[in-house]
């Protein structure tokens, strides 16, 4: 299997001053750019295009390289998109923007407000998940799609299929929704509560205004993207991968970076403070804790009139969105009769196993989105435990 190879990252402004995008709160933005990605070739019938939802993180390069001499440059899902592999490029247009209030092209919280001339930072609205798909469908209106084959998202990504699925199931196609939640528990609440803490408690954050000011709350920003990491992470993977040794050949002592696991989470801390914005994070962890798409009683009927077949696909050491969020969704959606297949994938790496290239999960992908539309389709001995 190869890479879908060089690409470059292509923008678009949906919204402008006449026609602004309204979003759910009534506040209004008057310019809205999105970066995006496309693989592959669209059908003459546009009967192929699949959408990838980013993660919290994620950015709009999710398979190829930038540069071909950078490595490091390689899109966030590489091992999926592709030729032969599970989204076939050979067969499927393939679709990855980065979302509204992100940070890598989209506008969001650090863009420049167009009534003021300086970054929005705290004046930027607060966003639902309902924002960042309306802004999806636009840039589907904008390449002349209509439906699509397939909507495919990890994480805050599952969200937003989730949320696409809930309030427009006709355009989506065949949702898959990967380690992902259709409502937050408390602790996944807590966890972002005090990322936001590290982040604006920061001297400098400086209110917000950081970005005009010159300042960066540095330290917030690594201190939360160090405990996030750890809940990625299953306790196997981290004994496995670190164990209690040491950074050097022995202990130095003291409360220096000692072990291991230590420097690793130091390295993730500094190497996130040059790829995302710490009020991009704020937007974004605060769309999550608010997230409840079944909270409306239509939501479930509108996929059932549209006759939705959703899979779902969580692993079994993920204790950050636990298997438990997944069959709350799969109970939901079999409740009234929506087609729902569920797979529940043994993986030793906890919920960044949804970006790794694991035999089951792949072959799973890979089946539901080359029988997308097959109504005999799927059969537990395709893709695992299928509910309805």
């Amino acid at each position: 299997m190869t890479s879908v190879g060089q690409v470059e990252t292509q923008s678009v402004v949906l919204f402008d001053e006449q026609h602004p995008l309204t979003l759910r709160s009534g506040d209004q933005l008057s310019h809205v750019e999105v970066a995006y990605e496309t693989y592959g070739t669209l059908a003459p019938d546009a009967s192929n295009a699949v959408f990838i939802c980013h993660a919290l993180t994620g950015d709009a390069h999710a398979a190829g390289v930038h540069d071909p001499d950078d490595p490091k440059s390689v899109g966030w899902w590489d091992n999926l998109i592709g030729p032969g592999k599970p989204l076939d490029t050979d067969h499927l247009f393939v679709i990855c923007p980065n979302l509204l209030g992100g940070c890598q092209g989209t506008t969001g919280p650090s863009s420049i407000n167009p009534a003021t001339g300086e970054p929005y930072a705290l004046d930027f609205p607060l966003l639902q998940m309902a924002d960042f798909v309306t802004v999806h469908r636009a840039l589907l209106r904008h390449l002349g799609i209509e439906r699509l084959r397939a909507t495919v998202g990890g994480s805050l990504g599952g969200m937003q299929v989730l949320q696409w699925a809930s309030e427009a199931p006709e355009e989506v196609g065949h949702p898959v929704v990967i380690a992902a939640s259709s409502r937050l528990t408390a602790q996944n609440i807590a966890f972002s509560a005090v990322a936001r803490a590290a982040i604006m408690q920061d001297p400098g954050f400086a209110d917000g205004r950081y970005l005009a000011q010159g300042t960066t709350p540095e330290m917030g920003l690594s201190i939360a993207r160090m405990m996030a990491h750890i809940t990625y992470l299953s306790e196997q993977a981290m004994d496995e991968k670190f164990g209690r040794r040491f950074q050097q050949s022995e202990s130095r002592g003291g409360f220096g970076v000692d072990f291991a696991v230590e420097s690793y989470l130091a390295h993730q801390g500094v190497s996130f403070l040059g790829r995302f914005d710490a009020l991009s994070y704020l937007y974004l962890t605060r769309a999550m804790d608010y997230f409840d798409p079944f909270a409306d009683p239509e939501a479930v009927q509108r996929m059932r009139a549209a006759g939705t077949h959703v899979l779902l696909i969580s692993f079994d050491s993920d204790w950050r969105f636990s298997t438990a969020h997944s069959r709350r969704v799969v109970r939901l959606l079999a409740e009234a009769r929506v087609p729902v297949s569920f797979r529940e994938i043994a993986s030793p790496w906890g919920h960044d196993s949804f970006l790794l290239e694991l035999p089951d999960y792949h072959r799973t992908v890979r089946a539901f989105i080359t029988h997308a539309g097959d109504r005999a389709y799927p059969h537990a001995g395709q893709v695992g435990e299928e509910t309805r």
